[in-house]
């Protein structure tokens, strides 16, 4: 729910109507977020996007098919 709501901020601060792109919306997202211990800020970034992608809404899906791609991580 919290990654959620960091990536709806973000597009409400940019005012935008359409996706950015993750690259772009992973980069926003670093700038606010604290990683973990031996984690860089980027991949914390890229962590809790695709956390928000894996858990959107059939709706979001549906106005963004790239949603359906993004994988889960591999287990160590």
């Amino acid at each position: 729910m919290v990654n959620q709501l960091v990536f709806t901020n973000i597009l409400k601060e940019q005012n935008m109507a359409k996706h950015p792109g993750f690259a772009k919306a992973q980069a926003q997202i670093a700038k606010n977020v604290t990683p973990r211990a031996g984690e860089t800020k980027k991949q914390a970034a890229g962590a809790i996007l695709a956390s928000a992608a894996r858990h959107a809404s059939p709706a979001a899906k549906k106005a963004n098919p790239a949603l359906k791609h993004v994988a889960m991580p591999k287990k160590k």
